[in-house]
């Protein structure tokens, strides 16, 4: 076992018992926010011991194995030789493990997601691309049995949305989600075409997680603007006749969320105040990011939302990821929510960078 691995691993075995007893303590039972995050860290290193004392368990058999090589008995030499090849085996594949395990864990992936597709450049058609994406997300929760909900959306002319923010709810629909964000383009024909050219549009997308500790953030109301106002679009008359619709402004960032998809007018404002919170959370990861980013190389590239990700091209039915130089001729089965060709190469690379950069801090 290479010796940073090896140092790694003894201050895990370090910590984990050190967050046993912590976990022991009456002060920290207490406190349920300390004691959720011990529990969390506690449960996240378990394996990780378990795994470091089936190698040590293993380590041991084989030194013991390795008295027997003068062994006069040819057959006894023979068995051990086998024990020993299984053993070392055994070993190279409990160093993978532990390898893996050591990954570090981003604590939001468990969380749900917010979603914010905007229409770019392109006119109309960007705001038709802007709903296709939306309905692309849309078929691929529903095939991971995610509950996607509304919280605004503001239509195009011709179809489409020229802004459209949802919540993802279900099990790791922000781990699946967040290499999502940044600048998708599209490259199509569009149907008021008469020559058949090919326009190229785009559509930013965000995602960032709903988080536990959302609700921690405090928000003076000195520092917020709200609005009401009628909700427009489709929602029958009911939405036409009341001020359900809430624009919230934060005065210090100049963020403005707005919610209206609600037919309740306090729903939308408690829906628009959680989305302000996630958004504020959001800011603060990216600073930290961006600070971090001069210190050890980025995940899939920037992370930054202005950053063009990914490409579909309509005539040649052809998908381009750009960060990871992957193209994919199944557009079609993409825009009906197959995004696992996708997002699984992208997880697998981000996993390969994260122990990439493990060994050089080692």
């Amino acid at each position: 076992m290479r010796e940073s691995l090896q140092a790694r691993l003894d201050r895990s075995v370090e910590r984990h018992a050190w967050v046993q007893q912590q976990l022991a303590d009456p002060e920290v039972l207490s406190d349920r926010t300390r004691h959720r995050d011990l529990s969390s860290e506690f449960a996240r290193l378990a394996p990780l011991v378990d795994r470091y004392q089936d190698h040590q368990a293993c380590q041991q058999e084989l030194e013991s194995i390795s008295e027997l090589k003068d062994e006069p008995d040819a057959a006894l030499r023979a068995l051990a030789d086998e024990e020993r090849v299984r053993l070392q085996q055994r070993m190279g594949e409990i160093e993978k493990e532990i390898e893996e395990l050591l990954i570090p864990v981003d604590p939001h992936d468990q969380c749900n997601a917010f979603l914010e597709i905007r229409a770019g450049t392109g006119g109309h058609e960007a705001a038709l691309f802007a709903g296709d994406l939306f309905r692309m997300y849309s078929r691929y929760a529903e095939q991971n049995g995610w509950q996607i909900e509304s919280l605004n959306h503001n239509e195009g002319e011709q179809g489409g949305f020229r802004e459209v923010v949802a919540r993802v709810r279900g099990r790791d629909a922000y781990a699946r989600l967040k290499f999502e964000s940044g600048v998708h383009r599209v490259q199509r024909v569009p149907q008021t075409e008469s020559q058949g050219r090919i326009h190229t549009s785009a559509a930013t997308v965000a995602v960032f997680p709903e988080t536990e500790d959302i609700g921690e953030i405090e928000l003076p109301p000195e520092d917020l603007r709200v609005d009401r106002f009628r909700a427009s679009g489709a929602g029958g008359q009911h939405l036409n006749k009341t001020d359900s619709a809430v624009r919230i402004t934060h005065l210090p960032t100049g963020l403005v969320i707005e919610c209206q998809d609600e037919r309740s007018q306090h729903r939308n404002r408690e829906q628009a105040m959680s989305l302000l919170r996630a958004r504020l959370l959001d800011r603060e990861r990216q600073r930290r990011a961006e600070e971090e980013a001069s210190l050890r190389r980025d995940l899939i590239g920037s992370g930054d939302r202005s950053e063009r990700i990914r490409t579909y091209n309509f005539p040649q039915s052809r998908v381009t990821d750009h960060r990871i130089g992957l193209t994919l001729h199944s557009l079609h089965e993409m825009l009906e929510g197959d995004l696992n060709p996708v997002i699984d190469p992208l997880r697998q690379e981000h996993q390969t960078m994260q122990l990439a950069d493990q060994d050089g801090d080692g």
